[in-house]
């Protein structure tokens, strides 16, 4: 791994406020976790480091590759929060399934980066750029970040109905599902979610106790009903 970084826990004013001495040129947050658990940045904790980077003029990145495109009901994940970040990356639904990755920078940090900075072999590639091109008109016109709120609403409250549902966190087609020890069963999440697959469902075990669920965001009503019947079948029953 690059060396260079201190980790500071998620929601931890003061530890992030401790950790921001003047070595540090940049903070860099996901709005919610995606791989550590679908863990959704507190909105104080995160206008909060906003406002420390301002202050001591540091970086605020904001690292948008899962959260991005809609995924969490708004175009970027973090427009939940009224924060404004210097350098967004991003990638994965940009392209629809075409590999790419991009990033934005505004003011002074993207001033600071120009052409002939950084070079790679698909670095602007024509394809992908066209392949995102087309991925942003067509969500725009059927309203990606719309379908989004409205289906991640539908799926949340039909995994709150359900008895073996602890709880649901996240935004959007973007949600942790905490299951209940009882229907765990001696089950982890990731064997759980193993199950789930060879039943045709796609689900991932984020931790030992959590499914992560982020269908497509064009996902139908019938489509969801389906999926929280597979979910019954497996997660309820034990995995039959």
């Amino acid at each position: 791994m690059p060396e260079g970084f201190r980790h500071v826990a998620l929601n931890d004013l003061d530890a992030m406020e401790a950790a921001m001495d003047d070595t540090v040129a940049a903070v860099f947050i996901e709005p919610i976790q995606g791989e550590g658990g679908v863990n959704p940045a507190d909105p104080e904790w995160l206008r909060g480091t906003a406002e420390l980077c301002r202050e001591r003029g540091v970086l605020l990145m904001l690292d948008e590759v899962q959260t991005g495109m809609c995924r969490t009901g708004e175009w970027w994940g973090y427009q939940h929060y009224d924060v404004e970040p210097d350098v967004v990356p991003m990638a994965k639904a940009l392209g629809n399934g075409m590999p790419i990755g991009a990033c934005w920078a505004t003011g002074e940090a993207a001033e600071a980066f120009v052409p002939g900075d950084h070079g790679s072999t698909y670095g602007g590639q024509p394809l992908a750029s066209a392949a995102a091109r087309a991925v942003l008109r067509v969500m725009e016109d059927i309203d990606a970040a719309g379908l989004a709120r409205k289906q991640g609403e539908r799926l949340r409250e039909g995994l709150l109905a359900r008895e073996w549902v602890d709880s649901v966190r996240g935004l959007g087609l973007l949600l942790g599902v905490e299951i209940t020890d009882a229907a765990r069963g001696g089950r982890t999440a990731p064997q759980i979610a193993a199950q789930l697959l060879d039943a045709g469902l796609v689900a991932t075990g984020i931790t030992p106790t959590a499914l992560r669920m982020a269908p497509p965001l064009t996902v139908s009503d019938a489509e969801l009903d389906e999926a929280l019947a597979i979910c019954d079948r497996v997660v309820a029953g034990g995995g039959s």
